[in-house]
């Protein structure tokens, strides 16, 4: 006849699940109520218990989260393009109706272009600024990690010849390495 619906309180990480059991009525006369007739209702094997996946599978981001800055600009330029396009859509159906108002949404359209294709430029320049200011990530290909490298090679090398020359210096010689 119907159905009965309970909900499963998730466990750590999954997901809350609706679980639809059917009644112990019989759909159809001619099947038994209880499959083979054998079992009672409500006792059902581990076999016959449907089992639940989860919808989906939380999976950690694969790209950092944009910085504040850039993801401003960049909502920003969403939204003036966004408004840009329902522009030119309204110019262009006022166009083909022969509405008066064609001609002044065709200049604001075009006007409305130039301003998104400089949110659009915002957004790259910001993000070049931020990057710029904020370092840059340090890949294995990168330039600026060899570069570090290369000035702690060169602090250890100086670190140790200043250690090597205040040893000399404290042995009570005169800073020669060779026998006077």
């Amino acid at each position: 006849m119907g159905t009965v619906e309970r909900r499963v309180a998730p466990a750590e990480g999954d997901v809350a699940h609706l679980m639809t059991r059917p009644r112990p009525e019989a759909l159809d006369r001619d099947i038994p109520a209880h499959g083979d007739g054998t079992r009672s209702a409500g006792h059902a094997t581990a076999q016959e218990q449907p089992r639940y996946r989860p919808l989906w599978i939380e999976e950690p981001a694969g790209r950092r989260r944009m910085p504040d800055p850039v993801r401003t600009a960049a909502v920003r330029a969403v939204l003036i393009i966004a408004v840009t396009l329902i522009q030119a859509m309204v110019a262009f159906l006022c166009t083909l109706a022969g509405s008066w108002l064609g001609f002044p949404m065709v200049l604001s359209s075009v006007a409305s272009t130039v301003v998104a294709t400089w949110a659009a430029l915002d957004v790259w320049v910001t993000r070049q600024v931020w990057n710029q200011r904020n370092g840059v990530v340090s890949a294995p290909s990168s330039t600026a990690r060899s570069l570090r490298r290369e000035r702690r090679r060169a602090r250890r090398q100086a670190r140790a010849a200043e250690r090597a020359q205040e040893r000399i210096r404290r042995q009570g010689g005169t800073g020669q390495l060779s026998h006077p």
